[in-house]
Parts: C-alpha cells; sequence; structure tokens
C-alpha cells in the first residue's frame, strides 16, 4: 500500500464506476498508518465538483442537488473549480471500510463529527478515489445525539441505481459497524477529547490540487 508522509499534499476524488471523476479535494496529511489515513482540510482548499452541485451549495438550492444525481446517472456531468469553505476537517479513513469520519471545527471548536458512508480506498499517484455513498451520520461534539442525514437522497440515488443492490448491503453493515464504534468508543472516538483539541496551524501551506489531478477528467 502507498504510504503518504505528514504534511504532504493528497487529493480525496470521488470516482463514478465507469471511471469518470465526480469530483475531488485537495487535502493534507496528518498521519498515515497501517489503521487509518488522517488528512485535513482549511477553507481556501482547491476542489472541483459537479457544475450543478456546486450551483446547489451557492444557491443553496437542494433541488439541484436532484437535478446534479440525475447527470451523475446518465454520466454526463462538467466539473468547476470551487474551494473549501467555511469550517476545518480531519478526516479518518481506514482502507477497507465503507464510510469515513470527519470532525469539522468552526472558531468555536468542533462543530460536530460526520459520517460519510462511501467506498473502501483506493490509493493514487496523487491520493486515493473512493466514492460517496450520499447517506451519512451526524454526531454531536460529545457523541450522544445521532441523526441520520440525506436519507431521501439516499433512496432518490438507489432509484436511478447509482447506488447498487451490492452496496447497498454494504451501507447497511457499514452504519452497524459505526454504530458499535460510537457506542465502544473505538478508532477516532477513543481519542474524542485530543479530536475536539485539534486545530488547522496557520502555518501550512493551503493546499492545492496538483496539474495531474486537475486535469483529470
Amino acid at each position: 500500500m502507498r504510504i503518504f508522509e505528514a504534511g504532504q499534499t493528497v487529493v480525496r476524488r470521488d470516482v463514478h464506476r465507469t471511471g469518470r471523476v465526480w469530483c475531488e479535494q485537495a487535502m493534507r496529511v496528518v498521519a498515515d498508518t497501517s489503521e487509518a489515513l488522517v488528512a485535513a482540510c482549511a477553507p481556501g482548499a482547491d476542489a472541483r465538483w459537479p457544475t450543478l452541485y456546486a450551483k446547489a451549495r451557492a444557491d443553496n438550492d437542494r433541488s439541484m442537488r436532484t437535478e446534479a444525481f440525475e447527470a451523475l446517472a446518465t454520466g454526463e456531468w462538467d466539473l468547476s473549480p470551487g474551494s473549501w469553505q467555511d469550517t476545518e476537517l480531519l478526516l479518518w479513513k481506514p482502507p477497507a471500510t465503507w464510510f469515513s469520519i470527519y470532525a469539522f471545527y468552526t472558531s468555536a471548536g468542533l462543530r460536530n463529527w460526520y459520517v460519510n458512508f462511501e467506498h473502501p480506498t483506493v490509493r493514487t499517484v496523487d491520493g486515493f478515489d473512493t466514492f460517496d455513498l450520499t447517506v451519512d451520520l451526524v454526531v454531536d461534539p460529545d457523541l450522544t445525539t445521532l441523526t441520520w442525514k440525506d436519507e431521501d437522497e439516499y433512496a432518490h440515488v438507489r432509484r436511478l441505481g447509482i447506488v447498487t443492490d451490492s452496496e447497498h448491503q454494504a451501507v447497511d453493515v457499514a452504519r452497524a459497524q459505526v454504530l458499535a464504534m460510537i457506542e465502544e468508543r473505538s478508532g477516532p472516538f477513543a481519542e474524542a477529547d485530543a479530536w475536539a483539541e485539534w486545530r488547522w496551524d496557520p502555518a501550512w501551506p493551503t493546499p492545492r490540487l496538483p496539474r495531474s489531478a486537475s486535469a483529470a477528467k
């Protein structure tokens, strides 16, 4: 397995089963071990998103997100340059899991934990590939309140065939794994206090997409 050095810029890409890039985000490696890759991001970091999805974010229009998913189902979408906004984040991603765990931070501190259900990672020259499966879990900082997010969109992408039956089964297993981790305080939740104190170092350079990634189709 390719190992990344702390401080290195990596690119997290969502790659559709056709091989086309759905989106990509530049991040900074905090640590990379056999257990998990830990990477970070801050406002201003380079990204590329589907044009319709980016417009939905800018206009706060969820109906346009539906259009973006329909474009994904047909394989016809364009990417637009963008940048990460509003929050700092820390990502924990084991190599074989169907999820990753994020911690999101504002100036007030840890805002929430966030579990993104997605494909296991495939390491690349520039970083790693996965594919977001839409449904998410939002967890309060103290790990006591859990809220499932985007179940409606998950049902929609299931109808569109974006998430297959086998992927759906993997997500069901991953949901149970994540709930057990929260209950047992394992993974990053075992060090929840240390994660809550983490901050992006202003001296770190803003992550930029390398030319090889930003030119990808």
